[in-house]
């Protein structure tokens, strides 16, 4: 990353560095930036779970809402390049979705011209017990081979909640933020080492749970250490002073992204400054989807059919500016 596009200070690292007892090992820790070629590319996309209510609503009721060809079709309508298909709206979710529907999908992309970016789970790394932990990398293990059936690179896994410290201690003996750090990136390197059988990358968000900072988001990825397994960087997770210097600390090792509307988890949040935004990924270096991801937020006017076209046309020109 260079100098001029780093859009973050010396001060802001000093910051950042502080955030957490495990940053001191982040610095001379972080795992490798990805090697990119071509130079910054930014293509603003779609994450379906923009339509969370209508496709929930479809679930339960064929006949309302929308369903995943409907979120491909918008996308088509809308000239939107590639769609990240949540694996919790694909039929009879967590089993994974039959041959058929697969099929019906990939030829459905590919007459609208778009491409699957990729899907994600549900589960619970930090959990201390290890039967779900172990359930979750199951999950995971199965829906990467689904993934790599529906022609997906990336598959999205959470680290998991934040558990009060006695929680983990009553559960594992005298476990600290530490020991929970080690028993997830056991899990999630499980889950890497299957998606590199199957060339599917697994993705971590930073959900503002176990992970709510950027120093947080790369010493679990350092810990992993595993090429196939990066961060997935949603924009509106990082609970600091100052979220774009995180965001721009994790621009050169982002394998995904979930852009949102605000920096936090309300409309009561700073709004997010698309150029600025923009600016601090290109600048990073990055050449990739952005898929979109809007939230009803307690909107109860809540429509992602408006709400996604504002931020993608918000992303568009910042990054038209940038040309």
């Amino acid at each position: 990353m260079n100098a001029s596009a780093n859009a973050v200070t010396r001060r802001n690292f000093i910051r950042l560095a502080a955030l957490t007892p495990l940053a001191a090992a982040t610095s001379s820790y972080a795992q490798t930036p990805v090697k990119r070629a071509g130079g910054p590319m930014l293509k603003p996309t779609l994450n379906a779970y923009s339509f969370l209510e209508m496709l929930n609503d479809n679930i339960a009721d064929a006949s309302t809402g929308i369903d995943l060809f409907g979120v491909c079709d918008f996308c088509a309508k809308h000239d939107i390049e590639a769609v990240d298909l949540t694996g919790y709206f694909f039929p009879g979710y967590p089993k994974v979705p039959a041959d058929s529907y697969v099929n019906r999908m990939k030829r459905y992309t590919l007459d609208r011209g778009i491409v699957i970016s990729g899907t994600g789970v549900r589960n619970d790394f930090a959990v201390a017990d290890k039967t779900v932990r172990d359930a979750g990398v199951q999950l995971t293990k199965e829906w990467i081979e689904a993934a790599a059936r529906l022609g997906a690179p990336v598959i999205r896994v959470f680290a998991g909640p934040q558990q009060p410290i006695k929680d983990w201690q009553t559960a594992s003996g005298n476990a600290q933020r530490e020991d929970v750090e080690k028993w997830m990136a056991d899990s999630l390197r499980a889950c890497a080492e299957h998606g590199e059988k199957f060339g599917v990358i697994v993705a971590v968000q930073n959900h503002g749970d176990f992970l709510s900072t950027g120093p947080e988001h790369l010493s679990l990825l350092k810990r992993v250490d595993h090429p196939w397994c990066g961060p997935l960087v949603d924009t509106g997770k990082y609970f600091t002073d100052d979220p774009y210097a995180d965001i721009a600390m994790m621009v050169p090792h982002a394998v995904n992204w979930q852009i949102k509307e605000t920096l936090g988890s309300s409309l009561k949040s700073p709004p997010t400054d698309f150029k600025k935004l923009a600016k601090i990924i290109h600048d990073g270096g990055y050449r990739g989807f952005l898929p979109i991801e809007t939230l009803a937020m307690g909107r109860k006017d809540y429509d992602p059919f408006v709400a996604v076209e504002k931020v993608l046309i918000a992303m568009r020109e910042a990054v038209d500016s940038l040309k």
